[in-house]
């Protein structure tokens, strides 16, 4: 017998409500199992599939268990019995198995287990019943307890045949006719001691034996072949065929029973065809959902790509923004600076304007005084002129006052020239004065058209400067937006993955379903165990997938 090792002796609590279903072939390879029983043993369902079911056996549990077991269901009738399983990390847990063949016809095609939650008396006996058997094997020579059917089987010759008689009614028929012909010698002994006086008791005897036996063949005949019938039926239920039905219209009980069995038949085959056809329905529907999810993981992968390229690309816009924004405002402060120099520079030129129009006034004045003084020299050469004439007709007396006449009018007539020569100096220092206020007049006007011109291009650019800040407002409010998309999408990405993965899950569940529910037969054409696969290309499916996501 197969030996699992370790084991620590920690009970695994089994939980409660759930039933542990597996099937498998004729040899006890694993066909099927459900998440309960995944989920207890502490295997994966690739590590489970097409491998022995002995690889989750009890180095506690006796030879004899499995000997009984193996020795019931061959003979196509289902076992019950208290086992002790082992986990993969060595623990262990408690159940009630219950083993039914899977019958195609009368023949045996595989095995159903179906194990549910002992209680705690039955754990307590069984364990004391498999110490004393493990006690008796380790002893040899045999002896010790056995097991019938999945029950302690009686000891000893008596206790063997009284239990017969209580629980088989062939036993029971048998030993009234025993009765009845062991009966019937006594008479006949009786007879041939006192002949005269027994012969009409004897032949009643006789007669009452007789009868006795024909009334236990009748009695044999109309109870126990129904009753076969009956179990025949019940274990075909019991293994999950649904397709045969109890012949109707017999009397009594057994009558009552094969309606009750049949109608139990009828409504199994309607659940079960309606379980079949939903779960074929919430494939079909999961599968389309995981199409479609998969179809909306690819657009939002797409989708979010997009986004990621466009977040970049507003990064970058939104960089350039920023530096034209920059460059807007310095330009403003360079064009305020200028519009400052240019408000001062006017101001000079008008300061000069105001300044040059002075010394025109000034040149002006100038202009008046050179030509009194130009009067004064010809008013001054006029009386030179006569006090020479005054001196010559003075004579001797008169000549020194002609002399200094005479150097009066030439002081005077150089004074003259000199007005002459100041004056015209004047004027020509007041035209150029008048060109030079005609140029700063124009000068300033250009100055001051250069400040207006100054003023609005510090306007515009303050305008500019103004929109650039808006825009790059508008466009980190564009950034936000599309970052937050992102984040979205991203978002909307994982929610998609997990009714991706809802969606796988309600498949494989739904498959788990459909293998649950192929145990039953409802067609008498379909084989039984239809959705099994060969254990060995079982086995090798699984070894392929363990070493996949390895």
């Amino acid at each position: 017998m197969r030996t699992n090792l370790p084991i620590t002796q920690r009970e695994y609590p089994f939980p409660a409500g759930q039933a542990l279903v597996s099937t498998t072939d004729l040899q006890g390879r694993i066909l099927y199992c459900n998440p309960a029983f995944i989920e207890v043993s502490g295997y994966t369902r690739e590590e489970l599939l097409g491998q022995p079911h002995n690889m989750i056996r009890h180095p506690d549990m006796p030879e004899e268990a499995f000997r009984d077991m193996w020795q019931t269901i061959e003979s196509g009738q289902p076992w019950s019995g208290l086992v002790k399983n082992r986990r993969k990390n060595g623990d262990h847990y408690w159940v009630m198995a219950n083993v039914t063949p899977l019958l195609d016809g009368d023949r045996p095609v595989g095995y159903m287990s179906v194990r549910t939650l002992p209680d705690r008396q039955q754990v307590s006996e069984a364990e004391t019943l498999y110490a004393r058997m493990r006690e008796a094997a380790s002893r040899g020579g045999g002896g010790g307890p056995r097991l019938q059917a999945g029950r302690l089987a009686p000891q000893g010759v008596l206790a063997r045949g009284m239990d017969r008689l209580q629980g088989d009614g062939h036993w029971r028929t048998q030993a009234l006719c025993l009765l009845g012909v062991a009966g019937g010698w006594g008479c006949a002994q009786l007879m041939s001691i006192w002949p005269g006086r027994l012969s009409t008791t004897a032949a009643a005897a006789l007669l009452a034996a007789g009868l006795s036996v024909g009334v236990a063949a009748l009695i044999r005949r109309q109870n126990q072949e129904p009753l076969k019938d009956l179990l025949r039926f019940a274990n075909r239920l019991a293994a999950g065929d649904l397709t045969g039905q109890l012949r109707a219209g017999q009397a009594g009980l057994s009558g009552r029973l094969a309606c009750a069995l049949n109608q139990l038949s009828v409504n199994l085959m309607a659940i079960v065809g309606d379980t079949r056809a939903g779960v074929d329905r919430l494939r079909h529907t999961s599968q389309d959902l995981a199409g479609g999810n998969r179809d909306l993981a690819e657009r939002t992968e797409s989708q979010a790509s997009s986004l990621e390229q466009t977040s970049a690309s507003m990064a970058e816009i939104t960089e350039t923004v920023r530096h034209s924004a920059d460059t807007a405002r310095d330009v403003a402060d360079v064009a305020r600076q200028a519009a400052d120099v240019t408000a001062r520079s006017t101001e000079a030129v008008r300061e000069v304007t105001v300044t040059v129009e002075a010394i025109a006034d000034a040149s002006r004045r100038i202009r008046e005084i050179t030509q009194v003084i130009d009067g004064i020299a010809l008013q001054t050469n006029l009386l030179a002129l006569n006090a020479a004439v005054e001196a010559a007709r003075a004579g001797e007396q008169g000549r020194g006052f002609g002399v200094v006449a005479g150097e009066v009018r030439q002081l005077a007539q150089r004074t003259s020239v000199a007005a002459r020569e100041i004056k015209d100096l004047i004027e020509d220092a007041g035209l150029k004065v008048e060109a030079g206020s005609e140029q700063t007049r124009r000068a300033c006007g250009t100055m001051e058209e250069a400040q207006a011109a100054v003023q609005r291009m510090s306007e515009l650019v303050a305008g500019i400067s103004a929109g650039a800040s808006e825009q790059l407002n508008g466009i980190s409010q564009i950034n936000e937006a599309v970052s937050h998309m992102d984040q979205l999408t991203q978002k909307n990405a994982a929610l998609v993955d997990e009714l991706s993965s809802a969606s796988e899950t309600v498949t494989v569940q739904a498959q788990a379903v459909t293998e649950a529910v192929a145990v039953f037969r409802l067609d008498a054409a379909a084989p039984a165990l239809a959705h099994a696969s060969d254990a060995v290309s079982l086995r090798r499916e699984m070894k392929a997938r363990r070493l996949a996501t390895a």
